[in-house]
């Protein structure tokens, strides 16, 4: 099976999964308060579904457009809406027609046409008229106290950030969790190229960023790049502690070029020297304690990396850069580097013992079931804050993060190229929680533009306008659109690019 149909089987059971699980908050919140509902959709089914059931007085269905999914709340002005959309279908076609007649000069046929556009406009205006007029029945979500109506608009939210946090519960019950501590990187850092042109050298222990101390190391790359301003930045740099600024116009070309993977990783085990071998070994000029930093100008902190590089060099000279300390006049000890040209044998060394260096140690923690849930409801907060600060500096032009937004074809590349259940539910878990911010967002059409309509009314006491909720619908239905299609127009166009 290719990567690219288990990327979208993942990314299509998770949206099933979570679309469900939030028109499931609706459903159950309208039926506990005696709400009539029709339909129950997983995804949007317009012409057709590919399958539907009626249980009761609800149909329950599969659509087959995977953009969401929907519960259809009773409403007795239905009738009239499809009364509507038909007038205005037919009021179309006759000012079609009129402009025709116009065209050719067919007085009649003009008079004709121009009074039944009039008399189709006056019929649409009294059809407005019943919308508003129409007492609501009393299953009718309009009939309901806006409190209530409020905690039916909610409901889909809510069961998002509880579904994200039972799954980190479940994350945390079942695998544990493992982490790298920065504390516990006591050899520092190798770092990508683009990452030295931000000002990092091999061998950095990162220590701060902006005056916060850094837990787990897989903060720093998110502390860096989702940033709104300079970042200063403290290292402990050849035992030296060193500070330095590193602009937000790096960190967005950074992102933009998308050569932030891979940018750092620490030294798991420096090649320090104890000792030699042959007294033809310290001849060449090493000293006990040096470590060797590079082969051949190719920086080599670990030796891990170190080992094959000269491996590849049997029988040949290298060129070995060595890292030592030595005290100046000012009795002050100061890092120094040295060019070593050095024969390297048919078993690939160099004829040196090597220093025992610490372990950089993962830290591994299991739960039980009781202290998982905690745990993951703290996960689940956690998230929401990081999404929410993301959706802030997103909103703020000079972070360029505007341009980063993507669409589904972003967040199906999330998702690993071989199915890993791990990764499918911490990545489930995240899409959870964008979700329900997302829906929270005071945008009318989604939860939170209800939300904001049903506070407005708690607070004043009265509701606000229907052609004022029209005009609202429609706007909101327009800037929806625009953000879809940006959204995934960007995924076009870095496809393309």
């Amino acid at each position: 099976m290719s990567s690219v149909l288990i990327q979208a089987l993942q990314f299509v059971l998770a949206l099933s999964l979570l679309v469900t699980i939030h028109e499931l908050g609706h459903f159950l919140a309208a039926r506990m308060f005696g709400i009539r509902v029709d339909k129950f959709y997983l995804f949007f089914n317009p012409w057709f579904s590919l399958y539907k059931r009626k249980i009761g007085n609800v149909e329950f269905g599969i659509g087959w457009l995977p953009l969401g999914g929907y519960v259809s709340i009773y409403d007795s002005r239905e009738k009239l809406y499809n009364e509507e959309s038909a007038l205005k279908d037919r009021l179309k076609e006759v000012k079609s027609q009129l402009r025709k007649a116009k065209r050719s000069g067919n007085e009649a046929a003009v008079s004709e046409f121009a009074d039944a556009v009039a008399t189709i406009e006056a019929d649409i205006e009294r059809v407005k008229d019943a919308q508003r007029t129409l007492a609501p029945e009393p299953d009718e979500l309009r009939a309901k106290p806006a409190w209530k109506r409020l905690i039916v608009m909610v409901a889909g939210v809510f069961m998002n950030l509880v579904a994200a946090m039972v799954i980190y519960a479940g994350i945390l019950f079942v695998w544990g969790e493992d982490y790298l501590l920065n504390n516990n990187v006591v050899h520092g850092y190798t770092f990508s190229e683009s990452a030295k042109e931000l000002g990092f050298e091999d061998r950095d222990c990162i220590l701060s960023i902006d005056g916060e101390e850094i837990g787990n190391a897989e903060e720093i790359g998110m502390k860096l790049l989702l940033s709104d301003g300079d970042r200063n930045v403290t290292v402990l740099r050849n035992r030296d502690t060193v500070t330095f600024t590193i602009p937000m116009d790096k960190l967005i070309a950074m992102r933009e070029a998308r050569s932030f993977a891979g940018m750092y990783s620490p030294i798991h085990a420096p090649y320090v020297i104890e000792g030699y071998n042959n007294e033809s070994v310290e001849a060449l000029g090493y000293r006990v304690g040096d470590q060797i930093v590079a082969v051949d100008s190719v920086s080599a902190c670990s030796g891990e990396v170190i080992r094959p590089m000269l491996e590849e060099r049997k029988g040949q000279v290298a060129h070995v850069r060595v890292l030592r300390y030595e005290v100046d006049s000012l009795n002050v000890e100061r890092p120094v580097y040295v060019d070593i040209a050095t024969p390297i044998n048919d078993e690939g060394m160099i004829g040196v013992t090597l220093q025992a260096q610490p372990a950089v140690v993962f830290t591994h923690n299991d739960y039980g079931f009781f202290e998982s849930i905690p745990l993951g409801i703290k996960s689940g907060f956690n998230q929401v804050k990081s999404y929410w600060d993301q959706l802030v500096m997103m909103v703020n032009p000079d972070t360029k993060l505007y341009k980063e937004v993507g669409g589904f074809l972003s967040i199906g590349s999330v998702f690993p190229s071989d199915w890993n259940w791990l990764a499918f539910w911490n990545i489930t878990a995240l899409i959870s929680i964008m979700l329900a911010v997302m829906n929270l967002l005071p945008i009318p059409v989604l939860d939170g533009g209800h939300v904001l309509f049903a506070l407005y009314e708690i607070i004043t006491r009265r509701k606000p306008s229907e052609k004022f909720l029209e005009w609202a619908q429609t706007i909101g239905f327009a800037l929806l659109m625009f953000l879809l299609i940006y959204a995934n127009g960007n995924d076009l166009f870095n496809l393309f690019k």
